[in-house]
């Protein structure tokens, strides 16, 4: 029930601040009377029917889940089982690095493993899990716990530069 462009761009972006960048939920009262400031009026008419928005401020997590599962489907190519690691890799940046900065080092440690080639289903949902569940520091992750090497080996790579105390890349050679 979006009838203009302008107003689609406005959706989009409020979706983008509640999701991926975790803002406050737009009030009822204030998401309207801030539009008709915009306008110059008194109306309290909100610019689209934001049912579906409160829907998703209700439960963020889910709403996240199901955009984050949504995203690997779109990008897979029909029949595969993986997408490839430079889209995986753009995703993360746009749906993950903003609430878990860690996600930088990832995608930054990827390329210069360099045996990586995609991201399949169970990959995917572990990156996000990952984020969720460790710490930035790294200090609650458990090296026997279930994860899979890809990220087992992010977290070597990302102590070794703690521990020696270098910012240097390792080469792949050393991997």
């Amino acid at each position: 029930r979006i009838s203009s462009l302008p107003v689609l761009a406005q959706a989009l972006r409020e979706l983008e601040d509640l999701l991926i960048r975790d803002k406050e939920a737009l009030t009822r009262s204030a998401s309207a009377s801030s539009q008709a400031k915009k306008r110059g009026g008194a109306s309290t008419k909100e610019p689209y029917n934001r049912t579906r928005y409160r829907e998703y401020a209700s439960d963020r997590k889910a709403a996240f889940a199901d955009l984050y599962q949504f995203c690997f489907t779109l990008a897979k190519p029909p029949q595969a089982r993986n997408i490839d690691l430079e889209t995986a890799m753009a995703l993360w940046s746009v749906l993950l690095a903003p609430r878990y900065p860690i996600v930088n080092d990832l995608i930054t440690f990827l390329p210069v493993k360099g045996t990586y080639k995609g991201a399949n289903k169970d990959i995917w949902n572990m990156v996000h899990e990952f984020c969720r569940v460790v710490d930035p520091s790294l200090s609650n992750y458990e090296a026997d716990g279930a994860w899979p090497s890809l990220l087992d080996d992010f977290v070597a790579w990302m102590k070794s530069k703690t521990d020696d105390g270098a910012e240097a890349v390792p080469a792949k050679d050393e991997w």
